[in-house]
């Protein structure tokens, strides 16, 4: 399957690593590996994200090879020739004609050639870009190749003398995304936002979490995604008030929230929504409180989201929101400055306000070069998703706040004028989100 990306965008990508690395160096990358999901069943195959950053490919048992300024051509693709008996079984390959033809690899050799062939392209080279550290079987390999011309240098052949980790470079590259990915990222936004509204206008008690959950694949498939960008988390109840719970098999009750967390991958890129809604229909006045209070943290968060400012401030102005929200409910008590200092808002709100999106749902990139914060530039995407969490057994709060879990988190493309929210879509304010689940329970 062709990616929505073009092939001169890859092309681009290409070239601005080795541009970076220079006509010194090579970059070698590994495809993913097939990973068994149980006896004779593999998992459905899902590529490297830097592998498929570069060239597009999304075949297992694959190595690029990115060599400037090689005169026989500067990318090499080894990949599994084409194999009409193993095809009949697993699908078309794209085999070596495949991998020059559709995906401007400049060289492509048969898989099984690498650790004959690979030695020969590290000839002369100062320095091996490369994954240090991902895998041992593929650090043994590069190794290896590394060692075998180490044997060549009493004939003057100069093996690589420094191996230098790929992952700052090229995800610093993979942190800006160019149009082509923006508008990848609109378009799985906007399929997961009709799946939240979906599951919205579906939702009623007596349902099972994991029922919900299937309306938000359904929608995702329906629509183009290849996959789930990440385990659904339908969490009804206080089971909401678990970050990461995926069980979804608990029965909807009347008079809960259910908090999902759910969006779609499509040719690689994923969206990361979540919203928090009545399983009735209509929030209680204790639920209203808090949801508000999250919600306007979140919009708070939000306004810091524009080029120049750096990565904590939408961090810090959720927190400073919930902190003094906590104070005034009652559920904290003292000064929110010291409270702040202290870290007392943790024992509500514990993780921070967001992370990087893109080719990963906690996608690459620095937050700090340094000790300083990364700064937001255009192209840039994250998610803001400020939560409060009470426990159903905290017994330091009125019984009152008991089992109520709310995140709201939505995904943002930084902008010249400041931001892009692309998954507006979802409705969010209780007034319309009670509309459209009233809407849908009269149908």
């Amino acid at each position: 399957m062709i990616s929505r990306i073009s092939k001169q965008a890859f092309a681009r990508r290409r070239r601005t690593l080795m541009d970076a690395i220079g006509r010194e160096s090579v970059a070698i990358l590994f495809s993913a590996p097939m990973q068994i999901r149980s006896r004779d069943v593999d998992y459905k195959y899902r590529q490297d994200s830097d592998f498929y950053y570069l060239t597009g490919f999304k075949e297992p048992e694959a190595i690029m090879v990115l060599s400037p300024g090689r005169e026989e051509g500067e990318f090499v693709l080894f990949c599994r020739e084409r194999d009409r008996s193993k095809e009949i079984w697993d699908g078309i390959r794209a085999g070596t004609e495949g991998a020059v033809a559709t995906y401007n690899a400049d060289e492509a050799l048969p898989i099984a050639s690498a650790d004959q062939q690979l030695p020969s392209l590290l000839k002369g080279k100062r320095r091996v870009y490369y994954a240090i550290g991902r895998d041992a079987a593929c650090d043994q390999r590069v190794i290896g190749w590394g060692n075998a011309v180490k044997v060549e240098m009493r004939n003057g052949i100069n093996p690589p003398a420094e191996w230098v980790a790929i992952d700052t470079l090229l995800h610093d590259q993979r942190l800006r995304k160019c149009d082509e990915e923006q508008a990848v990222m609109r378009e799985v936004a906007e399929i997961s936002a009709q799946a939240h509204v979906r599951a919205m206008e579906f939702c009623r008690p007596g349902l099972h979490e994991y029922q919900l959950e299937a309306e938000y694949l359904h929608e995702f498939y329906r629509y183009g995604c290849q996959y789930s960008a990440y385990p659904s988390i339908v969490g009804g109840g206080k089971n909401g008030c678990i970050l990461h719970y995926i069980e979804n098999s608990d029965e909807l009750k009347a008079g809960d929230l259910v908090l999902v967390d759910a969006g779609g991958e499509l040719d690689g890129y994923a969206a990361d929504i979540t919203r928090t809604f009545p399983v009735s229909g209509r929030f209680s006045e204790e639920q209203k409180l808090l949801y508000e209070l999250v919600l306007a943290a979140q919009l708070a968060a939000m306004k810091q989201v524009k080029p120049g400012n750096h990565w904590n401030q939408p961090h810090e102005a959720a927190v400073k929101e919930i902190t003094e929200g906590l104070v005034v409910l009652g559920l904290l008590e003292g000064e929110p400055k010291d409270l702040i200092d202290e870290g007392a808002y943790r024992a509500f709100y514990m993780h921070k306000t967001g992370h990087w999106l893109g080719l990963d749902v906690h996608d690459v990139g620095r937050y700090k070069i340094g000790d300083r914060w990364q700064t937001f530039e255009l192209g840039m995407v994250l998610t803001v998703e400020p939560g409060i969490y009470v426990s159903h057994d905290c017994d330091s709060v009125d019984e009152k706040w008991r089992g109520i879990g709310i995140r709201i988190e939505d995904n943002l493309l930084v902008t010249a004028d400041g931001h892009e929210v692309l998954t507006a879509k979802v409705p969010k304010s209780i007034e319309d989100i009670e509309a459209l689940m009233g809407a849908s329970s009269t149908l």
